[in-house]
């Protein structure tokens, strides 16, 4: 069963945010999650770091510019 790639973004989202205010339990999807360490959460969150890079972002990796004066 593959995970959507928004999906697992929106996953991480929510973990960095409940790591920058503190919280160890936090809902995720209908699950209730309780971590027992910062470094669980980092580990969770560098996990679904390495999930979405595998998966493709949808985002690109490099823009690039083309300008002319118009002549």
């Amino acid at each position: 069963m593959a995970v959507d790639v928004t999906e697992l973004e929106t996953l991480r989202d929510k973990l960095v945010m409940a790591r920058a205010r503190g919280v160890r339990k936090t809902e995720l999807g209908d699950q209730s999650v309780e971590y027992r360490s910062d470094s669980e959460i980092a580990a969770a969150i560098a996990d679904l770091d390495r999930r979405i890079a595998a998966a493709g972002s949808s985002r690109p990796g490099t823009i690039s510019f083309s300008t002319s004066k118009g002549l």
